[in-house]
């Protein structure tokens, strides 16, 4: 499997797990010139957006380390455009959430940066 093959299934996975959380999908891999977005949805009256990251169980690292902050800003600017383009009022209750899926380990962080 490439790159995008393992990303695309571990996405699904993700999505999967956020269903089985109470969280209602709104769009997968969102993207503009600005970069992308893995998930968009809706959970207890929020609008999140949601960066998926997988790494292997032999890592050293866990995935949620990956999102540094130039990734957050990147994510975040995607999100603006997201809301612009679809007509969402700023005013709207936004969260920042990331899946980190660590071998068979799924960690789900709401709220993962400002």
């Amino acid at each position: 499997m490439n790159k995008r093959e393992i990303g695309k299934k571990y996405e699904n996975i993700a999505r999967d797990y956020l269903i089985w959380q109470d969280y209602d999908i709104i769009e997968s891999n969102f993207s503009c010139r600005i970069g992308e977005i893995d998930i968009i949805a809706k959970n207890d009256g929020y609008l999140c957006f949601i960066e998926v990251k997988y790494r292997d169980k032999d890592s050293l690292a866990k995935g949620v380390f990956a999102v540094d902050k130039y990734k957050q800003k990147k994510i975040y600017n995607v999100a603006k455009y997201y809301m612009m383009k679809n007509s969402i009022s700023e005013s709207t209750a936004c969260r920042f959430d990331v899946v980190s899926i660590d071998g068979d380990e799924i960690t789900l962080i709401k709220n993962a940066f400002p």
